[in-house]
């Protein structure tokens, strides 16, 4: 599954992804802005980890994110389970050689029309910590909407952070919808 747009091309991982994996998220200011899922430091056994688990998933919903060619990050959707089964959580990071060109809002654009058009979801949601206003832009621009602020919600780096907490709903999907 390839996923394009202008510069920026979604595509499943394979092997050679390991070494700019590894290299790339290899980085305290990645770490610093995402879940503690992610170890730091960042090894190439925990890029090989990775890419075999993202290898096996049908349907496929971690993607690579290249831009004019270069491995720049990483975008994915985590679907959710029993009465939440219509929603994903998106979760992304972009490396910082490849920080502030957009890539990251045109990702996120691509990988919520596949969710919303392949995989059939109704609601895809993220949450973003206080700090990091570049991707409280990133999506805004990408259409989602700020649902909440989770006061004193997450711990990372051992500082209490507020979560904001955004959502962008398949408006298409449900207008297809009969009672």
């Amino acid at each position: 599954m390839i996923l394009e747009g202008q510069d920026i091309r979604l595509r499943q991982f394979e092997e050679k992804d390991i070494p700019p994996l590894a290299f790339l998220c290899n980085n305290k200011k990645i770490w610093d802005n995402v879940r503690d899922f992610l170890p730091f430091p960042y090894t190439e056994k925990h890029a090989q980890e990775f890419v075999r688990t993202c290898q096996g998933e049908d349907p496929q919903v971690t993607f690579v994110v290249e831009y004019k060619g270069n491995f720049a990050g990483c975008i994915g959707l985590v679907r959710q389970t029993d009465i939440y089964k219509l929603t994903a959580e998106l979760g992304y990071w972009i490396g910082e050689p490849y920080w502030g060109l957009g890539i990251a809002t045109k990702s996120v654009n691509l990988i919520v029309d596949y969710g919303f058009d392949q995989l059939g979801l109704v609601r895809i949601f993220t949450g973003v910590f206080d700090f990091n206003k570049a991707s409280q832009r990133v999506l805004e621009k990408a259409g989602f909407k700020l649902e909440g602020i989770f006061e004193k919600n997450v711990l990372k780096n051992g500082k209490i952070l507020n979560e904001y907490r955004y959502g962008k709903i398949n408006r298409g999907l449900l207008s297809c919808q009969t009672d």
